[in-house]
């Protein structure tokens, strides 16, 4: 590929990336005023990479980690925001999502693509020190929401605390202190009736 092509390719990725703002969560801003988007939820992770990373569980490659969740949600252009406790749309989140990789990656030139999607791959393997921190901070990113919107995108969808738990309990391989912060907020949830209490 000429250099003048490998531009065009990462120009044209950039354009499409920006379709991104426009992926809908089922998690509200934290003032409540409205569903974030994508991109946002990747922002705020990346910020968060930056100032969490002295609580992963192992050492990790801090920038590794910030690369990864910005493209981790990228394949949501395509397959769309699964929503987490969404039985039925889960069982072809896998397929939707590497189908959607295959297309959008493959926009860079291949050294790009490459990385690129090793990146997601890691990602979503969840095996290395980089992939497990970045998966507990994606995690947390919506509990913190929840709670500070006193549970509204919980409630709307009857979630109780016993999803939730397991739904979060693997953010403790990416960082203990992390999840013992979680436990306790979302004990504090159900105490304020923000998070329904489970069947137990």
């Amino acid at each position: 590929m000429q250099p003048e092509d490998s531009l065009l390719s990462q120009i044209e990725f950039i354009r499409e990336i920006d379709k991104l703002k426009q992926v809908f969560r089922r998690t509200y801003l934290m003032d409540d005023t409205r569903k974030e988007n994508d991109a946002e939820h990747s922002w705020h992770l990346a910020v968060m990479v930056i100032l969490l990373g002295e609580h992963a569980a192992e050492k990790i490659d801090l920038f590794r980690v910030v690369k990864m969740v910005l493209i981790h949600d990228l394949v949501e252009i395509d397959a769309g925001d699964t929503f987490c406790y969404d039985t039925e749309g889960n069982k072809t989140k896998a397929i939707r999502e590497q189908t959607a990789a295959d297309r959008i990656f493959n926009i860079l030139p291949c050294d790009q693509a490459g990385e690129i999607r090793s990146l997601w791959d890691e990602f979503e393997a969840r095996q290395t020190p980089e992939a497990k921190f970045a998966a507990a901070l994606d995690r947390l990113q919506p509990l913190l929401h929840n709670y500070a919107t006193a549970g509204r995108a919980w409630r709307e969808h009857g979630i109780t605390v016993d999803q939730v738990l397991s739904r979060n309990k693997h953010i403790a391989e990416g960082s203990q202190q992390l999840w013992q912060f979680t436990e306790a907020m979302i004990k504090d949830a159900v105490e304020k009736g923000y998070l329904a209490k489970g069947d137990n």
